[in-house]
């Protein structure tokens, strides 16, 4: 498939004069075309920025200048920094690609950068840093939202147990690694007052939140019926391919008119009632019936609001990467690297979301003046 747009280069691969095997003439019949897409050669890009420093001569101010494309005031000792297109690069490949520091200054290093494990992660700070305003911003846009998907997976903190929590609506999606799983540490990322569609896993911490509409995720029970139904014994299989049927049957109401989405809705209801009246000698199966009666209410939102989901996909994509990053460098070293990290992947996610290059959008971050956020949403003051 030909890359789109005009090439950078044409080269010319013609005939050769004659046939090198017997020495016949060799005749043009057409030309043709072949493509080819490369990195550019492996070369850094060195800045000089001559840097006029004086002071007024009335009040002794200090004043220095500052071109568009420096990412830094440092002078000194810590003249030399690291370009701005070289750390966005780096916090891309850490944070989302799941490089360690050390793996990605070993990338850089063969572009002609080099730079040491420690570096990248003293940038990374500085960057999460000039980030906390925006990503104060997209919490605010995620409990704003009329939908919300909830997850949360386990994280490490200086070797210590800890939890990763992440809230994504359609426009935005918030990390917040937190000391633990309470709803307390809920609470750091989703406001209790709350009152959109909560849609999550079976976790008890989220049905804590009362203000919310809840729909709890089908893709988790179904997985859980459907281990039932092949662990169980013979005489124990009725109930988990009962509750297999009726999740089926909402799945499969979801194209239907709303008004037929709700009488099903309605008769599944009563279907699990019916489920849980009925005696239950196999323990697994009076747990599953019993959980099914906690999240009665949020089984079949999906069918009764238009737009939400049936299943908590969204975040679990979005907590994905977090996973393949703890298993690749185990997680943070202090609390101020998993505020870093929270916000990092805060930002490049919703800026996925966005329609925007993450990548173009840390190289703007890391020009701007301190203190000027570099915000996400073009109506943020």
């Amino acid at each position: 498939m030909a890359p789109v747009g005009p090439p950078d280069h044409d080269l010319d691969a013609p005939l050769p004069g004659c046939c090198p095997y017997c020495g016949g003439e060799v005749v043009h019949e057409r030309d043709d075309e072949q493509f080819q897409t490369d990195l550019p050669e492996r070369t850094a890009t060195v800045t000089r920025f001559r840097v006029g420093v004086g002071h007024c001569t009335r009040c002794k101010r200090r004043f220095q200048g500052r071109h568009l494309e420096q990412t830094s005031d440092a002078l000194g000792a810590a003249a030399s920094q690291l370009g701005p297109n070289a750390k966005s690069l780096a916090t891309w490949l850490h944070y989302v690609m799941g490089l360690s520091f050390e793996k990605t200054a070993g990338v850089l290093s063969h572009f002609g950068v080099a730079v040491t494990a420690g570096a990248l992660a003293s940038g990374a700070k500085s960057t999460g840093t000039a980030l906390e305003p925006v990503h104060q911003e997209i919490i605010a846009r995620v409990n704003d939202a009329e939908v919300v998907t909830a997850d949360e997976t386990a994280s490490r903190v200086g070797g210590r147990r800890t939890q990763l929590w992440t809230a994504a609506s359609a426009e935005a999606t918030a990390y917040n690694v937190a000391v633990g799983c309470s709803y307390e540490h809920a609470l750091e990322i989703l406001n209790e007052d709350f009152s959109g569609i909560l849609v999550r896993d079976g976790y008890g911490v989220y049905r804590l939140f009362e203000q919310a509409t809840h729909q709890s995720c089908n893709a988790h029970l179904l997985r859980r019926a459907h281990g039932l139904a092949e662990d169980n014994p013979p005489w124990a299989r009725a109930t988990p391919q009962e509750v297999t049927d009726i999740l089926k049957t909402g799945l499969g109401a979801r194209g239907y008119s709303e008004r037929t989405r709700r009488k099903v809705a309605k008769e599944l209801t009563e279907r699990v009632e019916i489920l849980a009246g009925t005696e239950q000698p196999y323990d697994a199966n009076r747990r599953l019936v019993n959980h099914l009666m906690v999240e009665k209410d949020a089984l079949f939102t999906f069918l009764t609001n238009p737009g939400v989901e049936a299943t908590n996909w969204r975040a679990e994509q979005a907590i994905r990467p977090a996973v393949v990053n703890r298993k690749v460098w185990g997680g943070n070293r202090t609390w101020d690297g998993a505020r870093t990290q929270s916000r990092i992947m805060s930002v490049m996610r919703t800026a996925l979301q966005r329609g925007l290059d993450p990548i173009e959008y840390l190289v703007k971050v890391a020009r701007a003046p301190a203190g000027e956020p570099v915000w996400l949403f073009y109506n943020t003051q």
